[in-house]
């Protein structure tokens, strides 16, 4: 081999060695990115996963609907009512929040449905909350209250799907549970003070009235405040693709009217915000403490109720929402847990008098002659005759997650006063309240509305004062729940 021949070949070696090692260097390189990329993207042990589902509760037709002290059968289908449950997983702690679009229900509807997730799922029972958004164009409910034969809660179809209910809030749950997946969590509070309104009124004669007609010349202002902010959680896979969003807002459920089932505005937000961000994304809507609050401007004089109406209501709460996407604030502590307390509340007080006068009421309750506080009346006092003496015992439940985020559950219809005072007081930057959930004693007005009167506190089967043990029992819990995560 010549001189120029074994320089042609070192050099040709050299080459190949330096096109190999370019190789390797490559495929290192391109190892040590995809296991930046697998521990950056990939979920710690102990990160928040989060899984949600919707069930159909849409009843059939002829089934009672709720609301309006009258028996009133359902004739179609506007748009579908579900059971949307979220379910919460932290360090092997689970959670679920299940929001109904049903008027109420009562503790044992609650009973039931913990009984059948824990039992199902493992769930502890103790760690789920159940609410109903208080949708007046949803099923009746049969309770534990002397209203229900007014309803047609009495009727085979009432009962039947009373019964149904808890199965399909445990197989909400059971859905959300298999669905569980790492999530990241983002937080705003956004703000509409244009489509909700206090009801009630002071008037020229010193008196509250309760929804008076629309310009009365008599109104001197409203009696209490709104709530215009919209608490407004935002659920994403690591993959930032957008899975769900939790909406908490304070106004009643009663714009749709009519006698077809409907999820009123709430279904119409949940629509515009998948336009938004994908067909398969969840809205869940809570109604937050809205006893005194409705839809109704007092100052419009255009009629305020229909299909069109709810859908006015809904494209305001979304543009809200729609222009606070860049005001989500991404939350890193994601600790769950979950405290509760039973509250016994007093009874409003009665007399032998009042009883007498129930009594009588109801003997001629559907008489067109019986007035609408004579019927109110007589619901209350014989509810209260019932309970034979023995308080409220009602629940007060707080989901936390992580130092940030609280869920406030609330058992009725609760004036926007007492919820503001809880978000007050709440050591958490995003304090969910949410009304009519794990059951419902109808009313709670704030201490001060009890003797200005009117609808709401004819209908409080408790005692004034009542309210203030809810706020101060949710005080303490939100307390309790941030001391640990700290």
């Amino acid at each position: 081999m010549t001189r120029l021949t074994r320089g042609l070949l070192t050099r040709r070696t050299h080459w190949q060695t330096e096109i190999v090692m370019k190789r390797i260097g490559q495929l290192f390189l391109f190892a040590i990115l995809i296991v930046i990329f697998t521990l950056t993207t990939m979920a710690q042990p102990n990160s928040l996963r989060v899984g949600v589902a919707a069930v159909s509760i849409t009843p059939p037709n002829g089934t009672p609907l709720a609301g309006y002290y009258r028996k009133r059968l359902s004739e179609g289908v506007l748009d579908d009512i579900h059971a949307k449950a979220m379910v919460f997983e932290q360090n092997g702690v689970k959670a679920a929040i299940v929001v109904c679009d049903i008027l109420t229900f009562p503790r044992k509807t609650v009973v039931t449905a913990r009984e059948l997730i824990e039992k199902q799922m493992g769930i502890p029972g103790a760690n789920v909350m159940i609410a109903a958004t208080h949708s007046h164009t949803s099923p009746v409910v049969s309770g534990e209250n002397t209203r229900d034969a007014l309803d047609g809660g009495d009727t085979e179809a009432a009962l039947n799907y009373s019964a149904e209910l808890p199965k399909r809030i445990a197989q909400s749950v059971a859905e959300a549970n298999q669905k569980l997946a790492p999530m990241r969590l983002s937080a705003t509070i956004a703000h509409e003070d244009g489509v909700s309104f206090n009801r009630r009124f002071w008037m020229r004669d010193g008196s509250v009235s309760w929804n008076p007609p629309k310009q009365d010349k008599n109104i001197i202002k409203t009696a209490g405040p709104i709530d215009p902010d919209i608490g407004f959680l935002h659920f994403e896979t690591l993959k930032e693709e957008p899975v769900a969003a939790f909406v908490n807002f304070a106004l009643h459920l009663d714009t749709t009217g009519g006698q077809k089932i409907s999820s009123d505005f709430p279904g119409h937000l949940a629509r515009l915000l998948s336009q938004v961000k994908g067909a398969n994304f969840q809205t869940v809507f809570a109604t937050g403490a809205c006893g005194n609050i409705n839809h109704r401007d007092i100052n419009w004089k255009d009629n305020q109720k229909g299909v069109g109406e709810s859908f006015r209501i809904a494209t305001a709460l979304a543009g809200a929402i729609n222009t606070s996407w860049s005001g989500l604030q991404p939350l890193t502590d994601t600790t769950v847990q979950v405290r509760s307390e039973i509250v016994k509340l007093p009874l409003a007080p009665i007399t032998e008098a009042d009883i007498t006068k129930a009594r009588e009421v109801y003997q001629r309750i559907t008489n067109p002659k019986t007035t609408f506080p004579e019927q109110v009346n007589a619901f209350k006092v014989l509810d209260i005759v019932n309970r034979n003496g023995q308080p409220l015992e009602v629940e007060v439940q707080v989901i936390a997650i992580g130092k940030d985020v609280a869920f406030v559950s609330l058992p009725g219809e609760v004036f926007v006063e007492l919820g503001q005072s809880i978000k007050k007081a709440s050591p958490f930057k995003y304090t969910m309240i949410i009304e009519l959930a794990n059951g419902s004693i109808g009313y709670i007005p704030n201490k001060s509305a009890y003797p200005e009167s009117n609808y709401e506190v004819w209908s409080a089967r408790c005692a004034a004062g009542s309210g203030e043990l809810l706020v101060s029992a949710a005080t303490k819990l939100l307390s309790e729940l941030l001391s640990p995560v700290r």
